[in-house]
């Protein structure tokens, strides 16, 4: 995978311009339900919530058999778009600011931000590093209206900017992802001029815009925009980053609408995908009402953001790039085209025995870890050896590969804790030592992510004879002593060995 961005000419915005002000920090929840969470609810009684129609979270068979049968139809493709097993096919962005941000850099100057999407994606041993590109057309200041038309300036400047440099044409784009929004919005639902039915009508407009300049364009999936509760200004305050989402959801619903009966929605326009349209989907949809948990625990702090409430700062920048690659790696939609052939860079060892050294097991088995998906193992701390590692959970997997003379090892780990603040340590047999042996340190909190530690040196940590490798990941907590102690989530691990 090469990852590339447009640069920026000096004196381009970074954002939609607002007046700076301190964050309203005291707003820790707007009292608004991620539409995830709403299911068959209704927000303001009137709109119904989930992802999909019917209040659910995933699209109906029909739409979900068109998505499998293009994510399989992604393939490399020459300049002109012709099949090339030496070509290239492009994953671009379009947006606005806190899309740039989270997709890449604030400024589109390279190198991308390491906690952004693109920079998790270039060290991720899984993605795809042969036959994908992925691009960052998005560009600060550049809201929806700015993209609504294909002879407007943006795709020109992709085109010249992005794509150009590096080799690549509008023919190779067969995969884009969209996080849009208008600025200064006036009018919220129920009105029947609220600015959500204005992006709804935005977004059908870039939708057959992206047809018109990328003509082998296969998905387009949405993201919504993040919590806006702690925002400042005018500039796109709450409810209308939470209504952001309906008109995301409405969209794709046309969609699905249209396919099943012929009609075409008078908002979002036609969106035919067997000639003026993609498929249309979701990505992650990353909509949390600030403090308050959402079921799967994500949470916005104030801290997430820059001092204006509104654009991400770096941790709120990690926190979409981490959904965006965790989606992309997992989704069956994408997992064809995003995931490196064969696996993450080697062979997965097999896994197959799980031992809790320290912690009580609440749920899960080995099996919770042999996939990335909703089946997690469940450990409750237990007190540890000092102040700086009050509570402890530690759990070790013992693996085997038979791989012959292996070089070195790819450990990746998916796991949150219930708790901020917390630290891991990634440790390993030395089969010649007869110790264990600390390979890696990084810092875990309550927001479900994925560790990948590369290129670990395969020799002392597997046994000769048996492919034998043992393997712990020990999570603690600075705390004071408590009972309570903490959770540990853990939804995947992997050993790749090459």
């Amino acid at each position: 995978m090469r990852v590339v961005r447009a640069l920026c000419a000096a004196g381009c915005a970074v954002g939609l311009v607002a007046v700076s002000r301190a964050s309203d920090c005291s707003r820790t929840s707007v009292g608004l339900t991620p539409m995830n969470d709403l299911g068959a609810g209704f927000y303001l009684g009137q709109f119904e919530g989930g992802l999909y129609p019917g209040g659910v979270n995933d699209p109906p068979p029909a739409h979900e058999a068109e998505a499998l049968l293009r994510a399989e139809a992604i393939q490399p493709l020459d300049q002109q778009g012709n099949p090339d097993p030496q070509g290239k096919y492009v994953l671009l962005s379009i947006g606005m600011s806190n899309t740039t941000q989270e997709f890449c850099s604030a400024s589109g100057f390279e190198p991308c931000d390491p906690w952004t999407f693109m920079g998790q994606a270039q060290d991720h041993p899984d993605v795809n590093d042969e036959e994908l590109v992925i691009a960052n057309g998005a560009k600060g200041g550049q809201a929806a209206a700015a993209w609504i038309d294909p002879d407007q300036p943006n795709y020109n400047r992709v085109r010249d900017e992005v794509l150009a440099p590096r080799g690549l044409t509008e023919a190779q784009v067969q995969i884009v992802w969209v996080k849009q929004a208008n600025p200064q919005p006036a009018q919220s639902l129920p009105s029947a001029n609220a600015d959500a039915y204005i992006l709804l009508e935005n977004l059908g407009d870039i939708v057959r815009a992206c047809k018109v300049r990328y003509p082998n364009l296969q998905m387009i999936f949405f993201s919504s925009r993040i919590y806006a509760g702690y925002a400042s200004s005018t500039l796109n305050p709450e409810p209308y980053a939470y209504e952001s989402g309906f008109s995301v959801k409405w969209l794709i619903e046309a969609q699905i609408d249209q396919m099943e009966t012929g009609q075409i929605d008078p908002r979002a326009g036609d969106l035919d995908y067997t000639s003026v349209a993609p498929w249309l989907g979701w990505g992650p949809y990353p909509w949390a009402d600030g403090l308050t948990p959402r079921s799967d625990g994500l949470i916005w702090q104030c801290a997430d953001f820059q001092s204006d409430g509104t654009h991400p700062a770096q941790p709120a920048e990690e926190k979409v790039g981490t959904m965006l690659l965790e989606f992309f790696l997992d989704s069956p939609f994408s997992e064809p085209w995003f995931r490196r052939k064969g696996g993450g860079g080697g062979v997965p060892a097999t896994l197959e025995v799980l031992q809790i050294p320290f912690g009580t097991l609440e749920s899960g088995t080995l099996d919770s870890l042999r996939v990335s998906d909703d089946a997690r193992l469940v450990v409750r701390s237990q007190f540890g050896f000092s102040a700086l590692e009050a509570n402890l959970v530690e759990i070790a997997v013992r693996a085997t590969t038979a791989v012959n003379s292996p070089q070195t090892l790819a450990i990746s780990i998916e796991s949150r804790l219930s708790q901020t603040g917390g630290s891991a340590r990634v440790r390993l047999r030395n089969w010649s030592s007869g110790s264990t042996q600390t390979v890696h340190s990084y810092a875990v909190g309550n927001v479900e992510a994925i560790e990948v530690v590369p290129d670990v040196d395969a020799d002392a940590f597997v046994q000769d004879g048996t492919g034998r490798i043992i393997l712990s990941v020990r999570d603690s907590a600075v705390a004071t002593f408590s009972v309570a102690g903490f959770r540990a989530f853990f939804d995947w691990v992997e050993i790749a060995v090459e």
